[in-house]
């Protein structure tokens, strides 16, 4: 079995019976949204367990094969003509080991949520459309949808019902709006239900967002 990748973890109460798999954006670490814990305001909800893995290190091609955290190599400015195909798959596959990880601790799959920013985003699209059992619920923030011609032929049925809250800035210069409301009508016109949120922000978070992730949170891990 593969090493599991090294994460950031914080339980909102003791014995979680819910977890939150949030994975970052290109360049950043697991550090860079669980200071937003505390502000989500979930002392209601059942304890949750929130995972915030680091992805590692490779070069990137668009930035001219400087190493960093990345899920998988961006190969051009045009995301959805050339995609790392080898890349976002074997990512897909280190955070299905995060899910069967939290799956043996107790929590089942029906209890966990994929999260994630950017290229983050992008991963907890692929990965939780072709998830063999059903998820809670999936944050697709400030990204897009990776290999969407794909996505038809290799997704899951169990997860065909489960809430996908999919939040962008209006003003984004990394990933702009069309291209993350394309994805939104290619995941409509396969029958997921969508909820869109819009944001006076560029390729950031809002705290507007942040409330509305909270809400989306207390609904689906109730």
């Amino acid at each position: 079995m593969s090493t599991l990748l090294p994460s950031v973890q914080i339980e909102t109460a003791p014995n979680p019976a819910a977890a939150v798999i949030w994975l970052h954006g290109l360049g950043a670490d697991g550090n860079d949204f669980a200071g937003l814990v505390p502000e989500l305001d979930l002392a209601a909800c059942l304890p949750i367990r929130f995972i915030f893995p680091h992805a590692p290190s490779i070069p990137v091609t668009l930035n001219n094969g400087y190493v960093m955290p990345a899920w998988y190599d961006i190969l051009g400015t045009q995301l959805q003509r050339v995609e790392d195909d080898a890349g976002i798959r074997k990512s897909a596959a280190q955070v299905e080991a995060l899910i069967a990880d939290q799956v043996a601790k107790g929590i089942d799959a029906s209890r966990i949520a994929l999260a994630g920013f950017s290229q983050g985003c992008a991963m907890a699209l692929h990965t939780g459309l072709r998830h063999a059992n059903r998820l809670a619920g999936i944050m697709a923030l400030s990204g897009y949808l990776p290999l969407a011609d794909s996505v038809a032929q290799e997704r899951s049925g169990a997860n065909q019902a489960t809430p996908i809250f999919m939040a962008h800035g209006v003003q984004d210069p990394m990933i702009v709006l069309n291209r993350a409301e394309a994805s939104r009508d290619a995941l409509v016109k396969l029958g997921y239900p969508v909820q869109w949120h819009t944001y006076p922000m560029p390729h950031s978070v809002h705290p507007q967002e942040i409330a509305d992730i909270s809400l989306f949170l207390k609904a689906v891990l109730k």
